[in-house]
């Protein structure tokens, strides 16, 4: 590990010293960068919500470190099913258009705004980005980054912040699990799903009951106890094994299995809501299926949950540590989730690494619901030629570049809770 630590330490050194090179023969002694080169980067842009064709990689200027904040260049993004309903508008207040989607990433320190501490150039860190992660370089506040272990490569980096600390928050700070225990997860071959069953395993007799497609099973089958096929009745299999139900439902689906998952809890249980997956039917956008996962979703009678001793709850990670102010919070859990990786309990699963130019091919693999573990964007991989047609710089054909006001429509959400 040590030898790694120190070829890993040269190849960051050798990286720096190249760009160092390059700039200063791209702007000269006393001489001015050259506006287009080094003052530039590539990023995958948002030009409008909707289809996949509102996707593309261009060029644009490359941000510098405010006070506070640390510029990382980029060697690999995660990819969630959030970024899809971003890129669908389909989120409260989605922000306007264009935009660079994207929240979590991992890279190299390449310089420090002022009064940044802890951090040195040339450290390798993963973090935490208020949009803008599909870049060649982001600038993000020193409290959402975080130094990689030696041994993590940056991709597993890349696929490590959003799921283990969402599911990390859910079961052990929202539900309290325990020894002894059950939980339901839906979606288990994704990547919150495995870093659930990972985190599971670090408690003594949890039962793990999973929900995933059929073709996931074999690959997953060894991270959960029990495995259901999605479009199954898993009400009933789950009450064949444990006629109580399950202490803890983990549910990113929404509409009607917020029901189901209600009805299987045990007394003391908690159900918590962190996406509403059900709601991406199309490629784009639709007021239908909004619509019909909302008169899904089973109205829920504080006074019934007092009679039946149940607690609901939902969890938004983004919100918590760009809206709430928690990021103190989330590096206490990051620096337990860290530990547990030294101790080699858990590991980021990986399940496809794509280029820049390839986003619009893993964004439909997540659509379909086809990848086992986390999609990673690859800042540095050549794409195939094939896929990087249709997500070049230029414009598709007949796209307009207009005002989208329009698309920020409907923005209000119906409250969950009655």
């Amino acid at each position: 590990m040590a030898k790694e630590g120190a070829q890993r330490a040269e190849e960051t050194e050798q990286m720096i010293e190249k760009e160092g090179g390059r700039e200063a023969a791209e702007g000269g002694a006393g001489g001015s960068l050259r506006a287009g080169d080094a003052k530039e980067m590539r990023a995958v842009v948002l030009s409008a919500f909707g289809g996949l064709n509102k996707l593309r990689v261009s060029k644009k200027a490359m941000p510098e470190p405010q006070e506070g904040e640390l510029k990382i260049r980029v060697k690999a993004c995660g990819l969630n099913f959030l970024d899809l309903m971003v890129r669908q508008g389909n989120i409260d207040n989605p922000p306007k258009t264009p935009l660079v989607p994207g929240f979590e990433c991992s890279g190299i320190v390449e310089a420090l705004g002022d009064s940044v501490k802890g951090f040195e150039i040339g450290d390798r860190v993963m973090a935490f980005v208020n949009y803008n992660a599909w870049a060649e370089v982001v600038c993000t506040p020193v409290e959402f980054v975080y130094k990689i272990p030696d041994d993590m490569n940056f991709s597993e980096a890349a696929a490590f912040p959003m799921n283990f600390v969402t599911a990390y928050m859910m079961l052990f700070e929202v539900a309290n699990l325990r020894e002894g225990m059950s939980v339901l997860v839906h979606s288990a071959g994704g990547g919150v799903g495995q870093a659930v069953a990972q985190l599971c395993s670090t408690i003594p007799n949890v039962t793990v009951f999973g929900t995933a497609s059929s073709f996931k099973h074999e690959a997953i089958k060894n991270s959960v106890t029990h495995l259901f096929d999605r479009n199954a009745d898993y009400v009933q299999e789950v009450k064949r094994i444990s006629t109580d139900g399950v202490d803890i439902v983990l549910d990113c689906l929404c509409g009607e299995n917020t029901g189901k998952g209600l009805s299987l809890l045990k007394p003391l249980g908690t159900y918590i809501l962190y996406g509403s997956s059900n709601m991406v039917t199309g490629e784009t956008k639709s007021f239908f299926s909004f619509a019909k996962s909302w008169w899904q979703v089973e109205k829920v009678n504080p006074i019934k949950l007092y009679e039946e001793n149940k607690v609901i709850a939902g969890f938004s990670l983004l919100n918590l540590l760009f809206k709430q102010n928690r990021g103190g919070l989330i590096k206490g859990v990051m620096d337990k989730l860290l530990n547990l990786y030294n101790s080699k309990k858990i590991k980021p699963v990986v399940d496809s690494l794509w280029a820049l130019e390839e986003v619009k091919e893993a964004m439909q693999r997540i659509h379909d619901r086809g990848n086992i573990g986390k999609l990673i964007l690859d800042v540095e991989k050549a794409p195939t030629p094939l896929m990087a047609n249709d997500s070049t710089e230029t414009s598709e054909a007949g796209e307009e570049e207009e005002d989208h006001e329009g698309d920020n429509e409907n923005k209000e959400r119906m409250p969950f809770i009655q």
